[in-house]
């Protein structure tokens, strides 16, 4: 073999500021099939060498050639480009999936001994994820109410490191305000981790907001298409290097197919997050018209309780709401569900499909948005024309009424 292993560039995009072209030209092939529309899908573990010395030398650059399969591809390269160039972040790390994004995000910023707030509105799993795992590493986990900033600032301890944020909460929809929460940590010197898959890059930057990281369960909208898993931890410079060493030490890599297949998603994630907030807004606006539904929760409607931050801090809505009906019991929410026909009873969100999951979270340190007891229904709005999906919501009501 006489040439070197390739060396990874980062190219630059064609200089517009439009999201929707810089959406098409992010993330530009690389290597011998460079000039191609889209990046070849590449399938190695082992890469040779021409020589020991040319060996060495790339493992010193470990992160700047193509070394190994796990350590990173063209592929892999060319999502990380386009999503560090879409989010405004230093550096992007793929994992298999948005709960080992999050894992990578805590892991990478605390030790034993450590103290962490997260928010008590966070996507159950990660509650999971900070009892059976952090606590077992000697990580104090501390839960906080998204709301309340002064109960919040009294919480710190000095040895509190890190915060989780997630704006809007995936069954609640609470909206935090991620410049004050920003301020208050970094006065304290902790580090800001925010959640940032309900609006993507395209409707929120929480690094220009004074986040230090951002977190994406990838496999929902940057997928788009329900068939693969992905996550990715988009991070500042000065912290670039703890996270992607963290990632390669603990081999948590993602395959070049889910990472094909996301770069597929990414073109059209314009495209679809417009159908998505259309339809979802016009379902938020006709259930808040419903004699059945006691309150909606979506962050675009004027009705939202932190509907002035949504407007100041995002640029759009997508496709995840949740509403309460009256009265509110798990027999009438799941007779609800079980009647719908195109909103499938599934878990995840952010496909081109419509789902339906009923919703009772548990908190520990905020109330609820709505009344102790009462179960909520979470509906992800997809792409269906919108006379059809209202017709499955209305039929689905009489089913409800006659619970």
């Amino acid at each position: 073999m006489d040439a070197a292993p390739l060396k990874r560039q980062r190219i630059p995009h064609a200089g517009t500021e439009h999201v929707e072209t810089r959406l098409l030209h992010a993330g530009a092939p690389q290597g011998a099939l460079a000039g191609t529309v889209a990046p070849p899908t590449y399938h190695f573990s082992t890469v040779i060498y021409p020589s020991v010395a040319a060996y060495e030398a790339a493992h010193h650059d470990r992160f700047g050639r193509l070394i190994y399969g796990r350590v990173g591809s063209p592929t892999l390269w060319a999502l990380e480009d386009a999503l560090c160039e879409l989010e405004g972040a230093h550096d992007a790390v793929l994992v298999p999936s948005g709960l080992a994004a999050i894992h990578l995000a805590l892991s990478s910023s605390l030790s034993a001994g450590d103290h962490v707030l997260v928010t008590d509105a966070v996507y159950p799993p990660v509650k999971q994820l900070c009892r059976n795992v952090l606590a077992r590493w000697g990580i104090e986990v501390e839960f906080y109410d998204p709301l309340d900033m002064s109960a919040l600032a009294s919480r710190f301890k000095p040895h509190t490191r890190a915060v989780y944020a997630e704006s809007p909460a995936s069954h609640t929809l609470e909206i935090q305000d991620l410049p004050a929460l920003c301020a208050l940590a970094h006065a304290r010197g902790a580090r800001v981790i925010v959640d940032n898959t309900w609006a993507t890059p395209l409707f929120q930057k929480p690094l220009a907001l004074g986040a230090d990281m951002v977190v994406h369960a990838g496999t929902k909208y940057l997928v788009g298409h329900s068939d693969a898993m992905m996550g990715v931890v988009l991070s500042r410079a000065d912290m670039a290097s703890q996270v992607r060493s963290f990632w390669s030490d603990t081999g948590s890599c993602m395959g070049p197919d889910d990472a094909a297949l996301a770069l597929r998603g990414l073109r059209t994630l314009d495209v679809r997050l417009q159908r998505h907030q259309a339809n979802a807004l016009r379902v938020s606006q006709w259930l808040e018209q419903r004699a059945e539904v006691a309150r909606v929760f979506y962050p675009a409607l004027a009705s939202h309780p932190q509907h002035a931050l949504w407007q100041r801090d995002f640029s759009g809505a997508t496709g995840l709401l949740t509403f309460v009906p009256k009265p509110s019991s798990k027999t009438k929410v799941d007779a609800f569900a079980d009647a719908l026909q195109l909103f499938g009873i599934g878990a995840s969100w952010g496909g081109f499909e419509s789902l339906v999951l009923t919703a009772l979270p548990q908190r520990s340190a905020a109330p609820l948005p709505w009344p102790a007891g009462q179960y909520a229904v979470r509906l992800h709005v997809g792409l269906e024309h919108i006379d059809d999906l209202l017709q499955d919501l209305d039929q689905a009501f009489e089913a409800w009424r006659c619970a």
